[in-house]
């Protein structure tokens, strides 16, 4: 009762309830603290209400502790103030675990060393943050630590270092400094003072217990009293040890995320009753706590609240320790609970059998040490004869005694073992902050929540070690919340709110809700209590858990007594043994053995792993074992054998079927007609007609079939896009991983599961997609089978061969990308390292993940599954932002996809059990389950996959007896079969009867083993032969080994009803079943992605294995009843009266309440009101989709068609709830269901059909289509997956996604309702790790957070949605893509105007490579514009030119959106844009490892000109990897000169003129890159510039050099940048000549070209003229073109050279015979510089600049000639480019629609000013308005306007004659030819009066002149003596609609008199 310490004073008491008082007082700031003395004499009368229930500490109860401020305030609000250490004296030492004076304190470095320890002082490890992995090591005074219970410390500190000897440090903050803690908070010895340590026998000194400062610590053991001599035993691992998940960021551990931190109610409050068995306790009645229960010390004792004396920790107050844990324990009844699972699997590791591997491997060698000798148990001899049950050991804490004796008949698992020391090891979250007050749960509140946790399950349930974890987390969360929030407090609102929207559960999933945690409370649970609570605890269930305790020494005792009183029979009721072992100063021990028949059956079970069950199956077929059990199930009782009622019925099939005869009893044709008198002439056979009969006949045909399974849907449609976007988005990321643009084609190749039907079927979707026509070259008839089988390979062993090759293959064609596809893909996720050599397991790793196909740039894998879990680890290889996930169609019942399909999946089977309304499409079969488990108790050696089968067997034997009406007395058969089973029978025998085509439906039967399925398709297709019911449905074996194989009559009646011609046509995949009556037994230990026909009706899975559950094992097995809809046949949301929609979630399906009458309405009801619940075939009791009369479209049109008569609906009954177990009397004769049809009118069914016009629908496949099949599960799986958890999700998706991987941490959030797929692969990604034998087990690289392979995507959907198609049209897609890519956009026009009558004359012989200057000299200059692009412009006036009568169609405004052109695809010698970027071309753009990117300088260039009047200042940016090119006064000094070669120099690998490309809105898609075009050649390419684009164009091509106009260029056309690139060439040229001058050179050899490229010129083509047919194109280089007119003989005669652009056409006819002409050149020029040095481009020109130059160098004497044989493609780029000039008013700076007429104006009046250059305007002007201006002019081409000295564009009706006014010009005769109009535009002095006056001008001819300001044009008039021929008014004079600032341009018109 008094203080613990010896030697002490005993008044520590006294002092310790001071402290606490004077504390709470200083802390408190609300409650008055209670006075001293009450606190020490009046603790044991505690009232319940300070108490607050069980958990006073943790909810409303919490007065005294609400500020509840830790010790370094990070609870509280504000940021806590950082913790400044006092700076340490100069020259001390300062080094992480060294003392100030240098001295060595690490454990590592101190263990074996004599220690100096002082009487009455212990050795501790000292955590430093800064050495997480070390301890330190000081001698503390023991009264300063607490007890083993947390207790009796006193405060402050006392210590010495250990390392230097320093002795006395009185305070903590003091000595933390002198052994150099460094932190960053202030130091507490609550957190730094952390494990004892003690010398071991070898003399060693190691880590012993963590020291216990909380109260409710319960990692400190009972401790034995001589600590100072150091014997501390614990086997714990410390939880730093045990990792073995990475670490998590603060936030992302969520278990309280959501939890709000004032109150706590949903996980605080204890549930008002507690149910102890059946009988509700108010918790009012508990008796207060210090008088718990019998078994219990009356009185308490002083230790109810022994609280520290020091500061408290969070949690701990006055009352609130005095917690203790419940005495009553707690009950459920196990009808309400709802967790009835089978399996502890969710931690099989390698599937061994005795061991199952606990995750942590890394701990495992030190935590379960071999037991000590002597300590071994025998195993009584007989065991499993005795008791006939194999008894499971669970190991728990603590060594598992040795076994001797028959060990095989005992099973010893580890997965318990796994639980607690997963559920010990704390995430690293809890540790980010150092030392973490947060402990793991004890080992005693370990097991007591075991027993509490075993006490609930239900009788024939079985442990589930998830469900167990859950609890261990929910009670550790209790009892940490406080501290759980700390450690969110650092994250902002936003991620604390959601974080994967995860929260604690409130209830345990899966658990009743009354089920509650026993509080934790503060004070531990200490060993000794431990025995009593947990008798006390399964004393609720009677014998159903035994708890073995106090009577016991060790373990070895406990389990030998348990397997005695097994061999005695009194365990007979039993079903668990807990066996605890406390004793003083050891570690708790336990383990739970395993007693209950069904449970030890199951558990064993589950620890095969899947391949080794099956081996088990097939050894017991094979060794005979199940022959008794097979004989036994063959007794039908008092209605004899099975067999020998059999060869009684055996008819010989020639005779006519007995059932038609006469002779039939009067109870078989009761049991086959109906109460309709009406229909009784109906054949009633079950037989289908002979095979003579079958002949198809006009009537024998089905007007409702038609197969719709091979098109392709929106939203399979919608996700090739996705796919393809997702490629896409790799390509375009900067990390070069995929490189679109050089692919030319698309190859692929499909693995699929080594499943000869998935095979087969893959090819058929392959087949019928069009996908191999399109890749390439295979005919359009249609693709050959065995041509489709080339792209798809079985995962087998013959998939090396052809992997191998397309390595190869893909190694040698780089231009070809290949996509491998994975399907199936959660399959094979094995490692290939640990695969054996014959196993064809691993091959999937082996081949996919080889060096070669993930360092390959152009194979590009695409994963597809329906589970993708497996494959979202946290060491995955594929990117989260790869994953594909198929979009749900219908979002909010709006159908976004346009479907008119409706996907029924695994969530809507969920649905339709939990409407409650109607028969649920998902049920278990209750009396087949009550035969099997029987049975299984009869054969207890037997696997239960054996005797399920053999029973499920003998069900459908029995019921094709009883149906087939062929055995006497038959009636007695159905009690031998289930109702489900009979109404599977009755239906497949009856739908094909009502059918003329004999349509029927599928039965799938899932037998996973092998041999059992064998011996069913044996059994039944033996019956089946005996009751001669051969023609009436087909028993297929699905082996996936082997290739589908069906009798010759129904394969006949498929090609029938496909109408398939060929004779050798043989069905190879299910889907080709359709409409075939048959029963398929699928066999395989998993369904490999066999797709299932829409006849598939019933879905038969009730011997499916129950043992391996995870998600993605249940999920595939439900998958295979997965169902396309019909969208249309959802009912309404808005349903008429009397139908009550139970389902308010728009995604799923809904049910309705009238169901009964559903089935009554459609006919086909049974009569028996009992059989109504489950065999009602074909009835809408199955159909999840009732239209009856109240839902029925009608209803929505407001007409009521009330088919059924009143009286019918009177006679239903509800059916009960299908989750209680069903009752069946007697069954009632069935009615033939076809003539039970034939008199209703099947509404339902008939508005689903596809003729829902008719009423009436004979055929039940038809019916069938619209309705998803009925699936029958075991009963334990059934409740498994119904249950749900608490986030509201389906029980079966928190379990271990793949057996291949297991979870990160056992403190993980469940799941969440809200989660979107791409959530849910987070969360995985987040909490599972993949095991060894997982191929992503070796993607682990160090130091890197992830190692995604870039070119991986997963495409995730659920099964039988229909992801082979949608990814087969990916395939086509991205071919065409990529095709497309590979293609462009050229402009492919017929030239323009040309007239029908040319002359013949050959000037040069068409082979002529150059031109003769002088024969050019002699050619006439075509004047006529020919390019097509100048449709739309004034014709220039020709002599010898007659326009054709139509003239060329006006064109719009944006005509070059119009205009034609052909897609063609890239040569080699291509131009790119910037999204371009092949390995080639790296260097070229840039990324030269030698040169940084975007390392070049800013040069700047200064030349005077006398047309601008000014120094102009020009820039260059030059990248350092060019600098060659130019010349500087000294190295990075003044920019001179760009260097020009000499006409002499030549280099077959250099091009000697300068490129320079104008260009504007054109950085991303101008084709600037002429790596390819150029060949390789070295060239020199100048990009011309506006200043304002001058970044963005230096950040897109960092390697070209620019040059930069000048800012008062910023608003000009084309004409200024080709104007200052001709002037700055003649410049250079100049200073190239004297340079050279200057070096002694020649000066006028200087090379005097320039090129002037458009940025849109992407090939160049040359003419072959020695092809046969005639000349032919084909694509050439740039460099080619360039080097053989570079090469022209006589080049220097030549101003100006250019080529042909090209057109499809070009070469039709007899217009190309001469090689060169004489005309307009556009868009590709070679300049002379030189020659051409007096005429310039017209620096203010927007428009026809080309055609303006051309004409005024054509004038001044210069040889314009054009190469026809070569010819440049121009690629329509829709962006950018110099013609985009946007018109816009000043005031609002945005487009507007403003008129041409508007774009001038009178001078000084108020009009709306445009933002516009004025030049712009007056161009645009007279294009439009022409026809006014030149009325005469319009569509005259004989009186032209004549046109002085410039061409400006007057519009397609009029026609322009250019005149230069030069001396010595060339002009053709005007003589005889009068100008309907004079255009004078800046008239200069060379234009003189008399020059006008040669001139004749009709009548009312217009003038224009045009000036820059209004004096000049006065000027102009005058000098010009205009005034004396032409007459002015004052209105016309005119300016352009520009403000004065932007200096408008002044026009004056007058008309000739």
């Amino acid at each position: 009762m008094g203080n613990s310490y010896a030697g002490q004073m005993r008044t520590t008491r006294f002092e310790e309830v001071l402290h606490n008082s004077i504390e709470a007082s200083l802390r408190s700031n609300t409650v008055v603290p209670r006075p001293v003395f009450s606190q020490l004499y009046l603790e044991t009368e505690q009232p319940l209400a300070h108490d607050g229930g069980f958990h006073g500490c943790k909810g409303e109860g919490r007065t005294e502790n609400d500020d509840e401020d830790d010790e370094d305030g990070s609870e509280s609000n504000s940021p806590p103030i950082p913790y400044q250490m006092k700076p340490p004296p100069e020259g001390c030492c300062t080094t992480d675990g060294f003392c100030q004076a240098g001295r060595d304190l690490r454990l590592s470095s101190l263990a074996s060393d004599p220690l100096d320890v002082p009487p009455g002082f212990m050795l501790v490890g000292v955590k430093s943050p800064s050495l997480p992995e070390n301890l330190l090591v000081c001698a503390v005074d023991r009264r300063f630590l607490p007890d083993e219970r947390g207790h009796n410390a006193l405060l402050g500190f006392s210590g010495n270092c250990i390392g230097c000897g320093e002795k006395g440090f009185r305070y903590f903050t003091e000595f933390s400094n002198h052994i150099n803690l460094k932190l960053s908070t202030q130091p507490k010895k609550q957190k730094h003072l952390k494990y004892h340590l003690y010398r071991n026998n070898q003399g060693v000194v190691v880590k012993g217990a963590p020291i216990c400062w909380r109260g409710h610590d319960g990692r400190m053991r009972q401790m034995a009293s001589s600590l100072s001599e150091g014997h501390v035993t614990s086997d714990e691992q410390p939880p730093n040890m045990a990792l073995t998940h990475p670490s998590h960021t603060p936030g992302s551990f969520t278990a309280g995320s959501q939890v709000d931190p004032v109150g706590l109610p949903q996980i605080a409050d204890v549930p008002q009753s507690l149910t102890n068995g059946n009988h509700a306790v108010p918790s009012i009645a508990q008796p207060p706590l210090n008088q718990s229960g019998p078994g219990r010390p009356s009185a308490t004792g002083p230790h109810t609240n022994a609280g520290p004396p020091k500061k408290r920790h969070k949690g701990w107050s006055p009352e609130s320790s005095a917690n203790s844990l419940p005495e009553s324990s707690v009950k459920t009844p196990p009808s309400s609970s709802a967790l009835s699972t089978l399996s502890v699997s969710s931690v099989i590791t390698n599937g061994s059998r005795s061991e199952t591997a606990a995750p942590l491997s890394s701990s495992q060698g030190s935590l379960t040490p071999l037991s000590p000798p002597g300590l071994s148990v025998t195993i009584p001899d007989q065991l499993l004869h005795t008791c006939r049950l194999q008894p499971v050991i669970f190991k728990g804490h603590g060594p598992l005694p040795q076994l001797t004796g028959n060990v095989s008949e005992v099973l010893v698992s580890s997965l318990l073992q796994s639980c607690y020391l997963s559920s010990q090891t704390l995430p690293r979250v809890y540790q980010h902050y150092g030392p973490s007050p947060i402990q793991p749960l004890s080992t005693e509140m370990q097991i007591l929540l075991t027993v509490y946790y075993l006490v609930q399950l239900g009788p024939d349930q079985v442990p589930l070690i998830e469900d167990l974890e859950q609890i261990f987390m929910r009670s550790w969360r209790e009892s940490h919340l406080s501290e759980i929030r700390q450690y969110q407090q650092p994250q902002t609102p936003a991620t604390q709110g959601r974080h994967y929207g995860l929260e604690t559960a409130s209830i345990l999933p899966g658990l009743p809700q009354h089920f509650s945690l026993p509080p934790q409370s503060q004070q531990p649970l200490t060993p000794s209590q431990l025995p009593w609570l947990a008798q006390l605890a399964a004393s609720s269930c009677g014998e159903g858990v035994v708890v073995m305790g106090e009577q016991i020494g060790t373990l070895a005792q406990g389990i030998q007594q348990t397997f005695g009183r097994l061999m005695e029979g009194r365990l007979e009721n039993t079903n668990y043994v807990v066996i605890i072992v406390t004793a003083p100063g050891q570690e708790t021990q336990s383990c739970v053995v395993v007693t209950g028949k069904h449970q030890c059956r199951a558990l064993a079970e589950s620890m095969y792993s899947p391949s080794e069950g099956l081996k088990e199956i097939n050894h017991q077929l094979s060794t005979n074992v199940a022959q008794e059990l097979i004989h036994y199930c063959n007794s039908l009782g008092q209605d004899g054998d099975l067999d020998s009622l059999l060869d009684s019925a055996t008819v010989d099939s020639n005779e006519p079927s007995p059932l038609t005869s006469s002779q039939e009893s009067a109870e078989e044709r009761s049991l086959k007609t109906t109460h309709s008198p009406k229909d009784s002439h109906t054949q009633c056979s079950k037989e289908s007609p002979s095979p003579k009969e079958r002949a198809p006949s006009p009537k024998d045909t089905c007007s409702e079939y038609s197969v719709q399974w091979r098109e392709v849907r929106p939203i399979q449609l919608a996700v090739a896009r996705k796919l393809l976007s997702h490629v896409c988005a790799i390509a375009d990321s900067s990390t070069q991983n995929l490189d679109l643009g050089s692919f030319d084609r698309v190859s692929f190749l499909i693995l699929v599961p080594p499943s000869e039907v998935t095979f087969q079927q893959t090819v058929l979707h392959l087949c019928s997609s069009g996908v191999l026509e399109e890749l390439g070259g295979l005919d359009q008839e249609g693709v050959s089978q065995r041509e489709a089988e080339r792209y798809v390979v079985k995962m087998d062993q013959s998939a090396q061969a052809r992997i191998d090759s397309l390595i190869q293959e893909a190694h040698s064609n780089s231009y070809t990308l290949y996509i491998l596809v994975h399907d199936h893909a959660h399959w094979d996720i094995n490692s290939g390292s640990c695969s054996g050599p014959d196993s064809s397991l691993g091959l999937v790793d082996q081949l996919l993940n080889s060096r070669q196909v993930r360092d390959a740039p152009n194979i590009l894998i695409l994963h597809v599954t329906s589970f993708p879990f497996a494959l979202q680890t946290q060491y995955t290889r594929i990117s989260p932002y790869n994953e594909i996930h198929w979009p749900s169609a219908f979002s909010n019942d709006v159908d976004l996809y346009h479907e008119r399909t409706r996907y029924f999946g695994v969530s809507e089977l969920l649905e339709s059990t939990r409407s409650g309304s109607s028969l649920p499409l998902m049920r278990y079969d209750s009396s087949f389950e009550s035969m099997a488990s029987a049975l299984e108790e009869r054969f207890p050696k037997l696997h239960s996959a054996v005797i399920r089968t053999t029973v499920l067997i003998q069900h459908y034997c029995v019921a094709l007896m009883a149906a087939s009406g062929r055995i006497g007395g038959s009636h007695n058969l159905h009690k031998h079969t289930s109702v489900e089973t009979m109404e599977i029978v009755q239906s497949l025998l009856t739908a094909a009867q009502q059918c003329p085509a004999h349509h029927g439906h599928m039965v799938l039967l899932r037998i996973p083993s092998l041999a059992l399925a064998a011996w069913a398709h044996r059994r039944l297709s033996r019956v089946r032969r005996q009751l001669g019911l051969e023609e009436s449905f087909e028993i297929i074996l699905g082996n996936p080994n082997q290739a589908l194989n069906i009798g010759q009559s129904f394969t006949d009646q498929i090609k029938t009803w496909l109408k398939i011609q060929d004779a050798a046509w043989v069905p190879r995949t299910y889907l080709e079943l359709e409409a075939l009556p048959c029963i398929l037994i699928l066999s395989g230990a998993e369904p490999l992605g066999e797709s299932l026909p829409r006849s598939l009706k019933y879905c038969d899975l009730r011997v499916i294995n129950c043992s391996y559950l995870q998600r993605t094992t249940l999920e595939q097995e439900l998958g295979l009843a997965a169902y396309l809809v019909r969208a249309e046949s959802r009912p309404p949301h808005n349903p008429g009266p009397g139908s009550d929609l139970l389902e308010s979630d728009a995604e799923k399906l809904s049910s309705t309440d009238n169901e009964d009458e559903e089935g009554q309405e459609n006919g086909d009801s049974p009569l028996s009101s009992s059989q109504q619940l489950q065999s009602c075939p074909d009835s809408g009791a199955l159909d999840p989709f009732p239209t009856q009369s109240t839902t029925s479209p009608n209803v929505q049109k407001g007409t009521t068609d009330t088919i059924q008569s009143p009286s019918q609906s009177q006679t239903q009954v509800q059916p009960q709830p299908p989750s209680q177990s069903f009752q069946y009397p007697q069954p009632q004769p069935l009615p033939s269901a076809q003539s039970r049809r034939q008199h209703s009118k099947s509404t339902s069914s008939g508005s689903l059909s596809p003729q829902a016009s008719s009423p009436h629908l004979s055929c039940s496949w038809a019916r069938g289509v619209s309705r998803p099949p009925s699936v029958l599960l075991p009963r334990a799986l059934y409740d498994i997956i119904t249950a749900n958890d608490s986030s509201g999700l389906p029980r079966c998706t928190s379990f271990l996604p793949h057996m291949s991987v297991a979870w990160a941490s056992s403190f993980r959030p469940l799941l969440s309702k809200m989660m979107t797929c791409t959530e849910q692969s987070l969360y995985y990604r987040q909490w599972t790790v993949p095991r060894s034998y997982h191929m992503d087990s070796s993607n682990c690289t160090e130091g890197r957070s992830d190692n995604f392979h870039p070119r991986r995507l997963l495409l995730s959907g659920p099964p039988q949605v229909g992801k082979t198609e949608a990814y087969l049209h990916f395939l086509g897609i991205l071919s065409r893509m990529l095709i497309r890519l590979m293609e462009v956009d050229i402009y492919d026009e017929e030239d323009i105007n040309y007239s029908a009558h040319v002359e013949g004359v050959q000037y040069h012989p068409p082979s002529a490579s150059w031109p003769n200057p002088d024969i050019m000299k002699t050619m006439p200059f075509d004047y006529t514009i020919h390019d097509p692009k100048y449709d739309d412009i004034s014709s220039v006036y020709s002599p010898g030119y007659k326009p054709s009568a139509e003239g060329n169609p006006v064109r719009q405004e944006d005509v070059y959106l119009r205009r034609r052109t052909s897609r063609i695809k890239l040569s080699k010698y291509a131009a790119y844009n910037t999204y371009h970027h092949c390995e080639q071309c790296h260097q070229y753009l840039g990324f030269n490892p030698r040169y940084q990117m975007y390392e070049s300088t800013l040069h700047a260039f200064t030349f005077t000109h006398l047309l601008l009047g000014e120094e102009i200042q020009l820039y260059f940016i030059i990248p350092k990897s060019k600098e060659h090119y130019f010349s500087f006064s000294q190295p990075g000094g003044q920019l001179e000169s760009m260097r020009l070669p000499l006409t002499s120099d030549w280099s077959p690998d250099c091009i000697k003129s300068p490129i320079f490309t104008p260009t504007t809105g054109r950085h991303e898609h101008g084709l600037f890159n002429l790596y390819h075009a150029m060949d390789g050649a070295s060239h020199l390419h100048i990009l011309v510039v506006k200043e304002y684009e001058m970044a963005v164009y230096k950040k897109y091509w960092p390697n070209h050099i620019m040059l930069v106009l000048p800012t008062v260029f910023n608003g000009a056309g084309i004409g200024a940048a080709h104007f200052l690139i001709k002037e700055l060439s003649y410049h250079n040229l100049e200073l190239e000549r004297s340079r050279r001058l200057e070096g002694g050179g020649p000066a006028g050899d200087v090379w005097p070209f320039i090129i002037l490229a458009d940025d849109s010129c992407v090939m160049w083509n040359t003419v072959d003229l020695d092809a046969r047919n005639g000349p032919v194109e084909h694509a050439v280089s740039l460099k080619q073109v360039l080097q053989h007119m570079e090469a022209c003989p006589e080049l220097a005669h030549y101003g100006l050279c250019g080529i042909r652009k090209w057109s499809s056409r070009a070469l039709t006819g007899n217009k190309q015979k001469e090689p060169f002409s004489k005309g307009h050149l556009h868009d590709f020029l070679l300049l002379n510089v030189d020659r051409s040095q007096n005429v310039q481009y017209d620096q203010n020109r927007f428009t026809c600049h080309d055609v303006d130059l051309t004409l005024r160098l054509h004038s001044a004497g210069l040889l314009v000639c054009r190469f026809n044989s070569f010819s440049v493609m121009k690629k329509q780029i829709a962006i950018g480019g110099y013609r985009t000039f946007i018109i816009k008013t000043k005031m609002t700076d945005v487009p507007t629609s403003v008129g041409p007429s508007q774009y001038v104006c009178a001078p000084d009046s108020k009009h709306l000013f445009l933002a516009t250059p004025a030049q712009l305007l007056l161009e645009k002007y007279l294009q439009h308005t022409s026809q006014k201006l030149f009325p005469l002019s319009t569509k005259n081409y004989t009186h032209p306007v004549l046109s002085v000295d410039c061409y400006l564009n007057l519009g397609p009706e009029v026609t322009v004659c250019f005149v230069s006014s030069r001396p010595h010009s060339f002009n053709i005769s005007t003589a005889g030819l009068l100008f309907s109009g004079l255009l004078l535009c800046f008239a200069d002095s060379f234009v003189t009066p008399g020059f006008l006056k040669k001139f004749s001008f009709l009548k009312g001819a217009t003038l224009c002149v045009i000036s820059a300001d209004r004096s000049s044009l006065r000027q102009t008039v005058g000098r010009l003596e205009l005034e004396e021929e032409w007459r002015f008014r004052l209105s016309d004079e005119f300016q352009t609609a520009n403000a004065k600032e932007d200096r408008p341009l002044f026009f004056l018109t007058g008309k000739h008199i």
